[in-house]
């Protein structure tokens, strides 16, 4: 009996190691399961933490958006060529008014100064009439309204050319001065100072105060002994 139990003992002790090894393999074994279960389970319903592939709804949207955009840009680019259509055209427009009334301006600048000259026109007219009368007329009534219709003339004349700017020239006895004067000769200056205006041959004009004629004259200098 008692030989027997110590038989029993001692394969206790060898059987020991092989028992506690096999109860730790079934546990692993088991929590293995376990963990590949679950893992099963989680996949089955969808809860699975791994990684997805993108849903295609995203990728659509940011489809849509870009064609959107691209609509807009090319809606803009519409408007902006239309825009710069029509600005040519109204730069167009404007270019051959203005040089119409460039032309205009230089065909018809001078109409208001050449309706004063036609009154001259009509002065000088009826002048020459009055003075081609019978041969049995009187020489100086004749004469006498010669000079009455050049006067006449004159003076329109000269009002005429105040209304425009027209201004003639008085140098006599003024300095010279070359902006305005064309010496033609020179006298000899005896109450004059040299370098003075003592004589006018051509009245000179100015419109608008810019010389537009040089008025021809002659310049007093020392006398040479």
């Amino acid at each position: 009996m008692a030989a027997a139990v110590r038989s029993a003992r001692v394969a206790g002790r060898c059987f020991s190691p092989l028992l506690q090894f096999s109860h730790h393999h079934l546990r692993y074994d088991r929590g293995l399961s376990f963990a590949f279960s679950t893992a099963a389970q989680q996949r089955s319903t969808g809860d699975d933490c791994g990684p997805e592939d993108p849903p295609d709804e995203p990728r659509h949207l940011t489809e849509n958006s870009l064609e959107l955009k691209a609509t807009k840009l090319e809606e803009q680019v519409r408007v902006l060529t239309e825009r710069y259509q029509r600005a040519l055209t109204d730069s167009e427009n404007v270019r051959r008014r203005t040089q119409k009334f460039v032309e205009d301006a230089k065909k018809f600048g001078i109409q208001s100064f050449c309706r004063d000259l036609v009154e001259v026109a009509d002065i000088l007219e009826k002048t020459t009439k009055s003075t081609t009368g019978g041969e049995h007329d009187d020489p100086t009534l004749t004469l006498k309204k010669i000079c009455e219709g050049l006067s006449l003339i004159e003076s329109k004349l000269q009002s005429i050319f105040v209304k425009h700017g027209l201004q003639k020239m008085n140098p006599m006895g003024g300095k010279y001065d070359p902006y305005d004067h064309e010496i033609v000769c020179h006298v000899p200056a005896e109450e004059l100072q040299p370098g003075t205006v003592a004589l006018v041959t051509l009245d000179g004009y100015k419109l608008h105060g810019r010389t537009i004629r040089h008025a021809h004259v002659g310049v007093a200098v020392e006398s040479q002994e």
